[in-house]
């Protein structure tokens, strides 16, 4: 063993990594290989989401239109024969509450629950939503049950 074969033990070393900017005779120094000027080429820089070299974004590109109301309301529909389902399937007898459409993933437990008319409600059932359509009000009713609004 003399000085020109020495290296660390087998596993001892880990960082595998070139170290650029140490100087011109490790072949990584002046512009340790980011290349000559430009952005990249700095500290610091980060390239923004969406840019496209300079030339104008896509996205402000396209032309913007409509109007998205920040007060909108979002209702998670169900309809009465989804809920003559339920009944048909044994699943619901008389009420049904919140909770029975959230077990039966027919709503999220943060959502608001809409009672919409689309088929007819033969069972007489105590429906509890936060809203009902008219024709969905009307045909519970009809069926002999009661539409309560939470």
């Amino acid at each position: 063993m003399n000085l020109s074969n020495l290296q660390p033990a087998e596993g001892s070393t880990h960082n595998q990594n070139k170290r650029v900017g140490r100087g011109q005779g490790s072949g990584k120094g002046g512009t340790s290989t980011r290349g000559h000027k430009g952005a990249k080429s700095r500290s610091g820089y980060s390239k923004k989401i969406g840019f496209e070299g300079g030339q104008m974004p896509l996205q402000r590109r396209v032309p913007k239109f409509g109007f998205k109301n920040i007060n909108r309301v979002e209702y998670q529909g169900v309809n009465l024969d989804t809920l003559q389902n339920l009944v048909d399937n044994g699943i619901v007898t008389d009420t049904v509450d919140f909770a029975v459409l959230v077990d039966y993933r027919l709503a999220t437990k943060n959502s608001l629950v809409k009672i919409l008319g689309r088929g007819e409600l033969k069972a007489k059932l105590k429906v509890s939503a936060h809203k009902f359509t008219a024709s969905a009000k009307a045909a519970i009713e009809a069926a002999g049950g009661e539409a309560v609004t939470l």
